[in-house]
């Protein structure tokens, strides 16, 4: 059986991604060993699902009858 909405979901994906965390290695490359600072300090993208919604519409079909 196919996935239901395959473009919404990989947009979504993608979003998901941005999202995330940097690692701990190029938070403390950036601002070095002494500063103590959070790795989402560095993400560019902050997004919460409580916050702000990504306004993701499902994928536009072609109608059937019109072949």
């Amino acid at each position: 059986m196919p996935i239901k909405n395959t473009k919404k979901k990989e947009k979504l994906a993608v979003h998901g991604r941005r999202t995330k965390w940097a690692p701990v290695w190029a938070v403390l490359k950036k601002f070095g060993t002494g500063k103590r600072i959070h790795p989402s300090a560095m993400t560019k993208h902050r997004r919460s699902w409580k916050r702000t919604k990504l306004h993701v519409k499902p994928y536009k079909r072609r109608k059937s009858h019109f072949g």
